[in-house]
């Protein structure tokens, strides 16, 4: 990969040679968690029972790649959440969950190129299919809370595919839907913040960090620092 080269304040590129054409991809995958959205949804729901500081220094590690199995991470912080309603969980939907600035700019822009988008989160379905429903999002793969009598019962639900979307998972449903949209995943862009993102992001032919953890800025070919997402149509015309 090319030395980086700070194309304007706040946005580094390296590895590629702006400006790349829209047209050129077919698909745009984002993380959710801190990307698409202001917040990691699981520390803010541990919020509800106490255990913040807890399950977010378990994110933070998992995050910057110092804890290097996912899902027994994550198992381990929904384990603390324990106890916690659903009405909790409407509460940090409503009160806390806001769409990262350029999230709506950016995900438009592709759509009216024809370019399909894909939210793969190692975060919660009940968050996804809201901000599914908000940006009009093609496709989705995330994990599902297991819910009793209107309480988290500290596990997850098994799906289908598999039992938790992690980076592996998140790199195989972007190769997936190239696959079923007929494309190359070199003709897919892959956007994310944090260490399980970087499968996907290796996969694919552009690859954005969007205020990332240092070991993702390192190793994506488009990096944002400061603004919004939509930053990349700086890049992207």
């Amino acid at each position: 990969m090319s030395a980086p080269t700070e194309l304007a304040p706040g946005l580094v590129v390296q590895g590629c040679t702006p400006p790349l054409q829209l047209r050129d991809f077919g698909l745009i995958a984002f993380d959710m968690d801190s990307t698409l959205i202001n917040i990691e949804c699981v520390d803010e729901i541990a919020d509800a029972v106490g255990r913040k500081a807890e399950v977010a220094a378990i994110t933070e590690a998992a995050m910057r790649g110092e804890i290097t199995d996912f899902k027994d991470s994550l198992r381990r912080r929904v384990a603390l959440l324990r106890g916690v309603t659903v009405a909790d969980l409407k509460a940090v939907k409503r009160d806390r969950l806001r769409l990262n600035p350029g999230a709506a700019e950016l995900v438009a822009a592709c759509k009216q190129a024809g370019m399909r988008v894909l939210l793969v989160s190692g975060g919660f379905t009940y968050f996804a299919d809201h901000v599914q429903k908000l940006l009009d999002i093609d496709y989705t793969r995330s994990n599902v809370l297991d819910i009793e009598d209107g309480m988290l019962t500290g596990r997850l639900v098994d799906q289908p595919w598999g039992d938790i979307c992690d980076g592996t998972e998140k790199q195989r449903m972007l190769e997936q839907t190239c696959a079923q949209l007929g494309i190359s995943p070199r003709q897919a862009i892959a956007v994310g913040d944090g260490a399980n993102d970087l499968p996907m992001m290796r996969a694919a032919g552009l690859s954005v960090a969007y205020h990332a953890k240092p070991r993702v800025r390192e190793q994506a070919m488009v990096a944002i620092h400061s603004g919004g997402l939509d930053r990349l149509l700086e890049v992207l015309k």
